[in-house]
């Protein structure tokens, strides 16, 4: 199995582009040459750029690929990587909505202060939220007096809730300037947030570097960046001491485990992002549980709902920490008629900024 992550285009669309792309290149080819593999789909087209589209494509092939070699040897793909380094994996969830609420918990500091104390009762020990406001295709901009107000209000009040019990991920999504970002956080350094994520978009992580420098809260970036070319240049550029690559967008298992290695040697740590299905998620989990490099790993709660009902064994998390599987390839067989029968009906993409300026 592999599971193809965010690529901008309606799911339909990607069906056929992955069919596509099985058609030139992956029928009939040996599933144990993945570098090889990797290569051609990479190059096609003469393209041999960080395309997130076909890097998505790529993605869900080379985890698949991936999964064939586990089972057909026999072993876990983290033993083929290295072999187990983590035993069981610290975790995060962002706070979420629950549909018991009568405000949204991202306009509600009190309501987001009770959720977080809420999951470290559940065994976590951190937890993520983005209260700075939407992310708009006009950004990066500078934040208003009333949003930095907001946004300090939710980290006093969830540091409150939680104490020194949780560490606090505040996670946004390239919103601001390097001026505007460093405003933000000064005020938030007071409250120790473990990391400040994409606080300016993605493209230039030269200007990222200006944010590193000026505060002290770690900066964390990756989720939009694809390929060890991309991440090459945070590192270079020390634009970020916490990588967070997205497996089914980044290249895939090996091209994560790259920069999981490229990381070490800077001294940087990495946190898979995830915010897609359990396929994507346990391939994101192979490659933590390989990398001596690790520090946490985003979780979608406590992997219940429809994340457990898709598989037919649910991804096994207790007290706050992932247990990397123990079956072979990527340990984790997705029930078919389950998904077969939740066909996607809808028009959004997976994410979607606002078409304005705010």
């Amino acid at each position: 199995y592999g599971e193809v992550y965010s690529v901008p285009f309606h799911p339909h669309v990607v069906a056929q582009m992955i069919e596509d792309v099985c058609a030139r290149y992956v029928i009939g080819a040996d599933p144990f040459r993945i570098e090889r593999l990797w290569r051609i789909i990479y190059s096609s087209g003469y393209t041999q750029l960080p395309d997130t589209s076909i890097l998505g494509i790529l993605s869900g092939i080379e985890m698949a690929c991936w999964d064939i070699v586990g089972k057909e040897l026999g072993k876990p793909v983290y033993e083929l990587l290295g072999g187990l380094v983590n035993e069981r994996l610290r975790s995060y969830t962002y706070i979420y909505t629950e549909e018991s609420d009568n405000t949204n918990v991202y306009a509600d500091a009190e309501l987001s202060a009770e959720r977080a104390a809420k999951y470290v009762k559940q065994g976590f020990t951190a937890v993520k939220f983005d209260p700075v406001g939407p992310y708009s295709a006009f950004d990066p901009r500078q934040l208003s007096l009333e949003a930095l107000d907001l946004s300090e209000k939710f980290v006093r009040l969830i540091r409150e809730a939680v104490g020194s019990k949780c560490d606090l991920l505040f996670g946004t999504h390239g919103q601001m300037t390097p001026a505007g970002a460093i405003r933000l956080a000064k005020r938030l350094e007071p409250y120790d947030p473990l990391w400040l994520e994409e606080p300016v978009p993605p493209e230039n992580p030269e200007e990222m570097a200006l944010v590193a420098r000026g505060t002290i809260i770690p900066i964390a970036t990756g989720e939009r960046l694809a390929t060890k070319y991309e991440f090459a240049r945070v590192l270079r550029y020390q634009a970020a001491a916490i990588l967070q690559m997205a497996v089914g967008r980044v290249g895939g298992i090996l091209e994560a485990k790259k920069i999981a290695g490229m990381a070490e040697a800077h001294y940087a740590q990495i946190a898979p992002h995830l915010y897609c299905g359990p396929i994507a998620a346990a391939a994101d989990i192979h490659v933590s549980a390989c990398s001596p490099n690790f520090l946490i790993q985003e979780s979608i709660l406590t992997w219940g709902g429809f994340h457990a009902e898709i598989l037919k064994e649910k991804i096994q998390w207790e007290d706050g920490y992932i247990l990397p599987p123990t079956k072979p390839g990527l340990g984790v067989e997705l029930n078919e008629a389950v998904a077969e029968a939740h066909p996607y009906t809808g028009q959004r993409l997976h994410l979607e900024m606002l078409d304005r300026p705010v």
